[in-house]
């Protein structure tokens, strides 16, 4: 299914796109060395009903995944990449920690990632912040190509071409896709493509993208959670993703904070 949002609804798309982007910004703030993940996991569900929303995640049950998720954010560190499930862990400093949240507010929804190093900047691992600095730019430049009568193919090949060319291998497993009404839809967005394949985007489609690499290889390993993914190879990764808005005049950006 791909749907087309009529301006109602992308307004709609605005406040959930806001939400999202101001509830990870404050668990970004909150997450410090000694946080619990399933703390986490709490102040998420917490912010998400105070605001009326609901979570995308906890009734999830994908065919991929050990479902239904029951837990409210995606909490990956280190070398767990995506769909990470939140445990009894406490973080420590110089962990990576990506946050993925996707959230449902007046039937509209918006889905985004960041990954950060905790406890300090990515000067202290120049390691993860290669990783996570070339996973904002891939996310920048498929921003860059998105618009009307673009293709998803165009936005694959600029997200491959700064993931690949800064020597990182990609999985196209797992990649971006269309959200609305509900949070994965139609199209698919492979972190790698060929230019002038794949749907023509519209005024009114929204779109996650979300580049995501592990540092030597593209191969995944399940945990036995069922959910959380992570390298094959034991490295590190990380993980960035915007909702964004296809608009007369380009793209819009709604997991902004405000």
């Amino acid at each position: 299914m791909i749907e087309i949002l009529n301006p109602t609804e992308l307004a709609r798309a605005r406040e959930s796109g806001a939400l999202v982007a101001g509830i990870l910004h404050t668990l970004r703030d909150r997450a410090t060395a000694g946080t619990n993940l399933l703390d986490i996991d709490r102040w998420t569900r917490e912010m998400i009903a105070a605001a009326g929303a609901q979570s995308c995640y906890v009734d999830y049950a994908p065919s991929f995944g050990r479902g239904p998720f029951g837990h409210y954010i995606c909490t990956a560190v280190n070398d767990a990449v995506l769909h990470g499930m939140p445990y009894d862990y406490r973080l420590a400093d110089g962990d990576l920690l990506t946050l993925d949240l996707a959230v449902s507010l007046d039937g509209i929804a918006a889905d985004s990632a960041i990954s950060f190093v905790v406890g300090g900047d990515r000067a202290a691992d120049a390691g993860s912040g290669a990783l996570i600095e070339v996973t904002e730019r891939a996310l920048a430049a498929g921003i860059a190509a998105a618009g009307p009568g673009a293709r998803i193919g165009d936005l694959s090949h600029a997200i491959g071409t700064v993931l690949g060319g800064a020597g990182y291998p990609i999985n196209t497993e797992f990649g971006g896709h269309g959200i609305g009404s509900t949070m994965h839809q139609d199209p698919h967005v492979a972190n790698t493509g060929r230019p002038g394949r794949g749907y023509r985007l519209r005024p009114g489609l929204l779109l996650a993208l979300e580049p995501w690499v592990m540092a030597d290889t593209d191969e995944l390993v399940t945990d036995a959670d069922g959910w959380t993914l992570r390298s094959v190879t034991g490295c590190r990764t990380a993980h960035s993703e915007h909702t964004i808005a296809i608009t007369d005049d380009g793209a819009e950006i709604l997991t902004l904070p405000r």
